[in-house]
């Protein structure tokens, strides 16, 4: 019996040791938007890549490339940040493009565990987003998808890099580009 106990402990302490020791798990943003005006209207409103001037949070847009695959854009945030960012797919029937970001700027340093960490501009790694115009009668519905991680690879975040404060970011930047989006296609 002892002998059982001895091992079903062992067995539970390295179930949780495995457990705990996972990194961050993929997060998931959908966003989407009922717009009262035709889809080739908002779609000629976003289907530049290089071309941001419909997100209020976007200060300025510098890009290379157009509208074709491998075309880059660097985005320079309202708080001086910036978000280097590469397009993978553009589908221009469809009324689509897929992008992912290469590089994000430092917002500010933290120390954390005792070690200085840089905090990104936008707190995800490994972003990659979609975003689509679909037409639904006179009315059209715009997707945006985000998939990504929490900034922080290693276990126990600060706070400034959790998955909560990922969510949040990506959540703010996705729907304040919708509503925005929805303002400048229905005048």
């Amino acid at each position: 019996m002892k002998k059982v106990m001895f091992v079903g402990s062992i067995a539970l302490f390295l179930f949780s040791a495995v457990a705990n020791a996972h990194g961050p798990v993929r997060q998931k943003t959908e966003e989407q938007i009922t717009i009262n005006a035709p889809a080739a209207k908002v779609w000629d409103i976003i289907k530049t890549y290089g071309d941001m001037s419909w997100h209020p949070d976007i200060f300025n847009t510098t890009s290379n490339g157009g509208n074709a695959k491998g075309a880059t854009r660097v985005l320079t945030l309202k708080d001086g940040g910036t978000l280097t960012e590469e397009l993978k797919k553009y589908d221009e029937a469809k009324m689509s493009y897929a992008y992912k970001i290469t590089d994000i700027s430092v917002a500010k340093t933290i120390v954390h565990a005792g070690v200085e960490e840089k905090v990104p501009a936008l707190p995800v790694d490994n972003y990659s987003a979609s975003i689509e115009v679909e037409a639904k009668g006179d009315t059209s519905v715009v997707s945006w998808t985000a998939g990504y991680y929490r900034a922080y690879t290693n276990n126990n975040p600060p706070v400034e890099m959790n998955e909560e404060t990922a969510n949040a970011a990506v959540g703010a930047v996705i729907k304040t580009g919708l509503f925005n989006l929805k303002s400048l296609a229905e005048k």
